[in-house]
């Protein structure tokens, strides 16, 4: 009889453990697979900028990916989302013209793919035009919150020092942190060049 309870114990600890699991890989986190270092540090950076300022956040999905608000909000809120995924589907999206609850709704089916393979997928292929057109909207994005930077500069950010209201924006750049590697950061002061998706939406209210 001591045998069988015991048995019957172990068993039970083990399915509160195999239970647990899942509880702990259902928190949402974003994929940086891009198979693109820049890109991936982008988004690391990105999804930072975008829980310390949730406000300005939201504004550039909106204003510049031309994301709804509503889709923004819902992805953030009700879902759960990471801001750096919230921005890879809508950067993926105006990259590719089309609304950004398309790319969500792809990325939905098979959120275990990353984004990598999504974007390929979609014909955003490493050294594409449209991955070049993907780069170039990070590097809009980073200009309008004050920290200009180029395409495969290698330059590591610290929102906590340069986000809103913590450092001055300069049009004519300026010096960022060295990488990981030593490298020194180097700014040229890019401009944001988009204005949209020329009508077409980002996404559906």
């Amino acid at each position: 009889m001591r045998v069988v309870r015991m048995v019957f114990v172990a068993a039970s600890l083990g399915w509160a453990v195999a239970s647990a699991v899942p509880a702990q890989a259902q928190t949402v986190g974003y994929n940086v697979r891009t198979g693109d270092v820049w890109v991936d540090t982008r988004l690391g950076e990105i999804n930072d900028y975008g829980r310390r300022y949730r406000d300005p956040f939201v504004s550039e999905m909106t204003g510049y990916y031309g994301a709804p608000r509503s889709l923004v909000l819902e992805l953030l809120d009700r879902k759960g989302w990471a801001p750096a995924d919230v921005y890879f589907a809508c950067a993926i999206a105006r990259a590719l013209g089309i609304p950004c609850l398309d790319v969500v709704h792809r990325y939905e089916r098979n959120p275990g793919q990353g984004w990598g393979n999504l974007a390929k997928q979609m014909g955003i292929k490493p050294g594409s035009q449209a991955f070049h057109a993907l780069k170039n909207g990070a590097v809009g994005t980073y200009d309008r919150w004050g920290y200009p930077i180029r395409v495969d500069q290698r330059v590591s950010v610290d929102w906590a020092e340069h986000g809103p209201g913590r450092g001055k924006s300069s049009s004519a750049g300026h010096r960022g942190k060295p990488d990981h590697a030593g490298h020194p950061g180097k700014g040229n002061g890019n401009k944001g060049n988009g204005k949209g998706n020329n009508g077409k939406g980002n996404g559906r209210d």
